[in-house]
């Protein structure tokens, strides 16, 4: 039979910027039953809480479109009992389907074909696919020194010279675990009222860097925050993001998501995780006992390592990246290759769990590092 070949057909055409683009792909397959320490993820699990009203979801249920009433409600509250000021209002939380959604349609919304967007290098590798999509051009500012400071200056030099229409900074940093204090990015969004300033605070509960408690956002408009319920509560796979912000900037941002983008599982879940608080702090108290845990370990071995802000960290191994990859799967341990990335090329990102998990890691990278 004769193969087919797309040159054979005369296929629509799809816009230039899609058609320039590569493909953005994670290696998400094959993850089940390992110790993954890949993807900066809970590694223990959500609240049986969770798991209890996920259950309770009555059959009849899932063939009805969902209801958000009380989400936002939630979130707000939720927010508000960690010490928010001002307070946070319903009408200042958007909700998404995780926040890779959230970020693409901060740039649906916002960006226009030849609009500039200022990030950092290295940092999370969806914002430069999500500026390609709207035919932006990105300038990524490298950290600085060998700590990776954040480029404060020539980001605010960028920032009054250029006409910058979104900012978009990690805070704390993936993967460098760069941390930015509040009153830097709040005058940065000051200095340049124009520009939509989107902070990406996934991991901000690791190591208390929001923004949040320190912004109005009558004042200060133009600041967006993105938060998750992922990296701490545990509901990675049923993607559930939510943006902070001015309501007028939270309705426009909104405006591009279809109508039902999250399902009735991820509201059930998010709404139950919300209310036991007290779950996450305490996955975050056991994340923070083995990063101090891991980090004397690795100074104890003389391991090159690079440990800052979030519940991940940088190890350089002696054999290439892929390799330690490849070596530490067949360990049943998961973790990621940083290689060909600016500034940390030929290095490793390691998410930190429980200490008995950091454990099950350094035992296992000692092993396959010296084989």
């Amino acid at each position: 039979m004769e193969s087919l070949h797309s040159s054979s057909f005369n296929f629509p055409k799809p816009r230039d910027e899609v058609e320039e683009m590569a493909e953005y792909s994670a290696p998400l397959e094959g993850r089940r039953g390992m110790l993954r320490l890949d993807f900066n993820e809970n590694t223990i699990g959500p609240s049986p809480a969770v798991i209890e009203a996920i259950n309770a979801i009555p059959s009849a249920h899932i063939s009805i479109y969902p209801e958000y009433k009380g989400l936002k409600e939630a979130i707000a509250n939720n927010l508000n009992c960690q010490n928010s000021c001002p307070k946070i209002k319903p009408l200042q939380v958007g909700v998404f389907n995780g926040v890779d959604a959230a970020i693409h349609a901060v740039f649906h919304s916002y960006g226009n074909h030849g609009d500039q967007l200022l990030t950092t290098a290295p940092t999370f590798g969806y914002y430069n696919p999500c500026a390609l999509m709207q035919g932006m051009k990105t300038i990524a500012i490298p950290y600085e020194k060998d700590n990776f400071e954040f480029p404060y200056n020539k980001i605010h030099t960028t920032l009054l010279q250029q006409n910058t229409k979104i900012l978009l900074i990690c805070n704390p940093n993936n993967p460098t675990g760069t941390r930015v204090q509040a009153k830097e990015i709040i005058k940065l969004a000051k200095v340049s009222p124009k520009t939509l300033v989107v902070i990406d605070e996934l991991y901000e509960a690791f190591t208390g860097d929001s923004v949040l408690p320190f912004v109005d956002f009558n004042q200060i408009p133009n600041l967006l925050i993105l938060r998750s319920l992922s990296k701490t509560a545990g509901l990675a796979g049923l993607r559930i993001g939510f943006a902070i912000g001015n309501p007028e900037v939270v309705n426009r941002v909104s405006r591009v998501t279809g109508p039902y983008d999250i399902n009735i599982f991820a509201v059930t879940a998010a709404c139950a995780a919300l209310k036991d608080q007290a779950y996450v702090d305490n996955y975050v108290a056991e994340v923070l006992k083995a990063k101090e845990w891991l980090t004397s370990k690795l100074n104890q071995y003389d391991i090159r390592h690079h440990i800052d802000g979030g519940n991940y960290f940088l190890i350089w191994p002696k054999q290439p990246p892929e390799k330690i990859a490849t070596k530490l799967k067949r360990q049943g341990i998961l973790i990621r290759p940083m290689s060909g990335k600016p500034l940390i090329d030929k290095s490793i990102r390691v998410s930190i769990g429980t200490i008995s998990q950091m454990k099950q890691f350094l035992q296992a990278f000692n092993y396959v590092e010296n084989s």
